[in-house]
C-alpha cells in the first residue's frame, strides 16, 4: 500500500523539460562544377535590358546571388514564415547551394542572419517571383525580428521574363513545367510544392528530420533552374531566331517591339510569318511601321493581309484610316469601310454599330467636299 507521500508525488503535475535554446539553424551545402552551366562570366547590359527593361550595365555571373524559399504558405500575413531559403553563386570552379532552415521556430533568427550576409556580399539577386513573393516576405521577417536589412540588390525575377517568351505556348509558366518544356529537367518523386507547407507543420509535431529531405532536395533544384533559365532565356534575346518554335519567335518579335527595337521585332516577326501566326505577325509588323510614322509601309502589310482574308476587318479599318488621316482620300476611306461592314456581316466578327457609324461620317464628309 502506497504512503500518503508517494499518492501525492503521483497526482502532482509533471515539470516539462526545459528545450535548450536554440545555437543555430541547420545548413545544407551542394556543390556542383561550374562547366555544367553555361552561363558566361559576364552578361551583357543589354540583354538584360530586353529581358527587364530599365538600366543595366554588364553583369558578372559572380555577382549573383540566386534565391529561392519554402514557406508555411502563400500569404504574406504575421503568421507566414520562409522555413527554408536556398541561395545559390558561383565561386571559383564550382555553383555552390547553400540551404538554410529552421527545425523551429526559434532557429528563424540564425536563418535570417546568414541569408542577410549573402545579400551583403552580391550585387544582383535572381528569383522566380522573388520580386512579388520571396523577397517581401522576407522583408517582413527581417522587421518581425527588427533587423534592418540595408542592402538593396539589382533584381533578376524571371517569371514575368519567361511570361513574355513561352507563355503563347506553354501557357502555364510555372518553373516545373519550364524544366520539362524548356530545359529538359525531368524531376522524379519530387514533392509538389503546394504540399510543401503541410510537410513541414507534419515535421514540426513528430520532429521526423526525414520528412524534410524532399523540401531539400526540391529546393535545391529550384536554385540549379534558376542559373540554367537566366542562360537560356539570356541566349534567346541575345539571338531570338535561335528559338525552336515560331511562337517562341512570336514572343521574343513583341519583347523587342516593347523596348522600342522595332527592327528586331520586325525580324522576328518575319521568321513567324507562317500558318496560324501568320496574320497576328504581318499585323504586328504594320504596327511598328505606323509607330514609327512610316503610314504607306503599314499600308502595304495591310493590303497584303487583306488581299490573303487576314486579319478580318482589322485590316481594312486600318487601311481606311490611313486613306482618311494621312491621304486625305475620303473616297478610297468610304471603300475600305464598306467592304468591311460587308465582311463584318457575312462573318459576324465586328462591331457593325462602329462600322456603320464611320461609314455614315465619311459620307458626310464626302458630301461636304
Amino acid at each position: 500500500m502506497r504512503s500518503l507521500r508517494e499518492k501525492l508525488q503521483a497526482t502532482a503535475p509533471r515539470q516539462q523539460v526545459k528545450k535548450p535554446a536554440a545555437l543555430d539553424c541547420y545548413v545544407k551545402e551542394i556543390k556542383t562544377p561550374a562547366e555544367a552551366f553555361l552561363l558566361p562570366d559576364q552578361i551583357a547590359g543589354d540583354s538584360l535590358q530586353l529581358m527587364l527593361g530599365g538600366q543595366w550595365q554588364d553583369v558578372r555571373k559572380e555577382d549573383i546571388l540566386f534565391l529561392d524559399t519554402e514557406t508555411t504558405g502563400l500569404s504574406h500575413g504575421a503568421g507566414t514564415v520562409a522555413f527554408l531559403v536556398g541561395v545559390g553563386y558561383f565561386e571559383g570552379e564550382y555553383f555552390i547551394v547553400r540551404q538554410y532552415m529552421m527545425r523551429d521556430y526559434d532557429e528563424e533568427i540564425f536563418l535570417l542572419t546568414k541569408v542577410m550576409e549573402h545579400l551583403a556580399q552580391k550585387k544582383h539577386l535572381c528569383t522566380f517571383n522573388g520580386a512579388s513573393f520571396d523577397m517581401p516576405l522576407l522583408e517582413a521577417r527581417f522587421t518581425m525580428q527588427r533587423m534592418r536589412n540595408p542592402y538593396v540588390l539589382q533584381h533578376i525575377d524571371l517569371l514575368h521574363v519567361a511570361r513574355r517568351v513561352w507563355k503563347l505556348r506553354l501557357k502555364s509558366c510555372r518553373l516545373g513545367r519550364l524544366e520539362e518544356m524548356v530545359l529538359g529537367i525531368t524531376r522524379e518523386d519530387d514533392l509538389p510544392g503546394a504540399l510543401v507547407p503541410e510537410r513541414y507543420f507534419q515535421y514540426l509535431k513528430c520532429k521526423d528530420f526525414s520528412l524534410l529531405e524532399d523540401i531539400l532536395e526540391h529546393n535545391g533544384q529550384d536554385i540549379i533552374s534558376l542559373a540554367h533559365l537566366l542562360h537560356r532565356l539570356c541566349v534567346l534575346h541575345d539571338m531570338p531566331l535561335t528559338a525552336e518554335k515560331q511562337e517562341d519567335i512570336f514572343s521574343l518579335g513583341r519583347v523587342y517591339e516593347k523596348r522600342g527595337r522595332n527592327e528586331g521585332a520586325r525580324m522576328c516577326y518575319r521568321a513567324a510569318d507562317k500558318g496560324s501566326l501568320s496574320a497576328l505577325a504581318r499585323a504586328r509588323i504594320a504596327e511598328t511601321y505606323r509607330k514609327e510614322g512610316d503610314t504607306e509601309k503599314a499600308a502595304q502589310v495591310y493590303e497584303t493581309m487583306v488581299q490573303n482574308r487576314q486579319g478580318g476587318t482589322a485590316p481594312l479599318i486600318a487601311l481606311a484610316k490611313i486613306a482618311e488621316h494621312k491621304r486625305r482620300d475620303i473616297p478610297a476611306a468610304i471603300e475600305y469601310t464598306r467592304k468591311a461592314i460587308m465582311l463584318s456581316a457575312n462573318r459576324e466578327d465586328g462591331d457593325m454599330a462602329a462600322l456603320q457609324k464611320r461609314f455614315e461620317r465619311l459620307m458626310r464628309k464626302a458630301r461636304k467636299d
